[in-house]
């Protein structure tokens, strides 16, 4: 264990063992990506073009621009990646007659095979992830963290709506300005002349 790691769980377990989600959430997700990066890196195949390689396993003859919106990641690096995968023969990428405009990318001979040899490296990394892991404590994380990406993803809606942006709490301060203002509005019961 890499003392990067080691440090990592000692500020889990023992300095800050309830600070953000957000930050465990990332920590975990680095854990999972270093542990897929070595096993990928035996066979050459950097870290980067997994992503790119999933995707296209998934829906071969995408645009360029497709494969950025689906990895994530800006245009610019989809394209150095593409570049990179074409020279090593993962992939080729074509424009099609009638559409000369966009630059499509297909998975070559070479590409479909590494699906083989790659699939079960990422399910080794998933399976050493949960090893003594009870599976209703497997489920519950997987039902825990789906409900906070649909929480995450529907206040990104919001927040993107000028309207209804709003700071933390907000919701809360408004439920007791109206509630103030209902006081001051509706007459005490029994005081007719605060009515008139």
């Amino acid at each position: 264990m890499s003392n990067d790691t080691q440090n990592i769980i000692r500020h889990w377990r023992e300095a800050v063992p309830n600070d953000r989600l957000a930050h465990l959430i990332r920590d975990a997700s680095r854990a999972f990506h270093r542990a897929l990066q070595v096993r990928l890196a035996r066979h050459g195949v950097p870290f980067g073009h997994w992503t790119f390689l999933r995707i296209l396993w998934e829906s071969d003859g995408l645009t360029q621009k497709e494969l950025s919106e689906r990895a994530g990641v800006m245009e610019p690096t989809t394209f150095t990646a593409m570049k990179a995968m074409e020279s090593l023969g993962y992939i080729v990428r074509k424009q099609l007659p009638t559409n000369k405009k966009n630059m499509y990318v297909y998975l070559s001979d070479e590409g479909r095979a590494l699906k083989k040899l790659l699939v079960p490296m990422a399910e080794d990394t998933n399976n050493v992830s949960i090893e003594g892991i009870a599976p209703e404590d497997i489920k519950t994380t997987r039902t825990v963290l789906l409900a906070m990406i649909e929480n995450l993803a529907r206040d990104e809606l919001l927040q993107a709506t000028p309207t209804s942006r709003r700071k933390p709490g907000a919701d809360a301060k408004q439920k007791l300005r109206d509630k103030a203002t209902d006081k001051i509005d509706k007459p005490a019961r029994g005081n007719k002349k605060a009515a008139a």
